[in-house]
């Protein structure tokens, strides 16, 4: 009587599978182990910890970790794929880094003056330590407010006579124009600004708040032209012919079917082009000049804004050194806050006013 020997077959197709929690947590498991021993080298060591090393290290770690256990546990196919889409994600990463260190920096350097003081007081009268950046922050409002004013209508009103209007010699003036202002540096919007300012009061040391919002809408007038023609232009032109054949005029059709079409990508692009010359501090040191007043009038005198205190406060320091770096680095945290509230502010934006399409 022979004996029927069972061999067991292994599918590598179908072989054991890893969690889906597996990858996330092999991830944050090996940021914090390496995250760790990097803390205790530099504890020893007395030196900074650094870590956007970390984080590299850690995630080289998981992608080896990753591999070996996915070779481990479903076979050799998968553990390639896992090890090809870790390494697509530690790309990711790696282009992250700039940005996390200068965030990790920025936190734990500003949170020292990161107090009540600093967003109640200016610098009037402050030599020393104390103060804060209150007239810095309220001028940052008041031009960036201003900026916003001048630059949202005129962008606007530009993208929509290219996109409805615009055809032949002057459109494509317009177009190569907008093209040669957006890589316009910053400094010469300043000196623009401080030029014109200065032969129409014929005054050469003028510094206002004014001039410093008219600097900041060169800048954001292109960004805002082409982000809200971009938005326009994917508005589906069988609305418009809807709106025609209903007898309804152009004019009257770009008001209550094309901007409210696009007006969610016109909004997010309107908030990023303030996001994006918020920070600026040469034009502004120009014109709108610095001071340790609060000043609420944009029409008369000099103004701080944050950039501007940021940059003074760490090119001149006084005697006790680390006073004003401490004040600097909270500067810097607070515009940081700003730009990333104002983001937030794009993206609910986007959301709530974006069409509906689901039914």
């Amino acid at each position: 009587m022979s004996a029927t020997a069972t061999t067991s077959i292994t599918n590598s197709l179908t072989t054991g599978r890893l969690p889906r929690w597996a990858p996330w947590a092999l991830l944050g498991g090996s940021w914090v182990v390496v995250s760790v021993i990097f803390a205790m080298i530099s504890a020893a060591m007395d030196a900074e910890f650094n870590i956007a090393l970390a984080i590299f290290v850690g995630t080289i770690v998981f992608d080896v970790l990753i591999y070996v256990i996915a070779y481990l546990v479903e076979g050799r196919r998968q553990a390639t794929n896992r090890l090809v889409t870790s390494l697509v994600a530690t790309a990711f990463i790696i282009a992250l880094l700039p940005l996390v260190s200068l965030i990790f920096t920025v936190i734990v350097s500003g949170l020292p003056r990161f107090d009540i003081q600093f967003f109640s007081s200016s610098m009037r009268n402050v030599v020393g330590e104390g103060g804060g950046a209150l007239h810095a922050i309220v001028g940052t409002l008041l031009i960036t407010g201003m900026a916003a004013l001048i630059s949202i209508p005129v962008g606007l009103l530009t993208s929509i006579y290219l996109v409805e209007y615009g055809r032949g010699p002057l459109a494509r003036a317009i177009t190569f124009f907008v093209d040669v202002m957006t890589g316009i540096p910053s400094i010469v919007a300043g000196l623009f600004a401080y030029a014109l300012f200065s032969l129409l009061f014929s005054d050469p040391g003028i510094r206002f708040g004014f001039g410093g919002s008219v600097a900041l809408s060169l800048l954001m007038i292109p960004v805002v032209v082409r982000s809200s023609e971009e938005m326009l232009r994917i508005v589906p032109n069988e609305l418009r012919e809807a709106s025609y054949a209903l007898g309804v005029p152009k004019w009257l059709t770009i008001l209550k079917v094309v901007i409210p079409t696009s007006i969610a990508g016109i909004a997010t692009g309107v908030t990023l082009s303030i996001a994006r010359v918020i920070g600026e501090t040469a034009p502004l040191l120009i014109i709108a000049g610095f001071t340790t007043n609060m000043n609420y009038d944009l029409f008369a005198d000099r103004m701080m804004t944050l950039p501007v205190f940021v940059y003074t406060q760490y090119a001149n320091p006084g005697t006790d050194v680390q006073v004003y770096l401490d004040r600097a680095w909270a500067g810097a945290l607070t515009l940081i806050l700003i730009v990333m509230a104002l983001n937030l502010i794009a993206r609910l934006i986007a959301r709530i006013f974006s069409p509906k399409l689901g039914r």
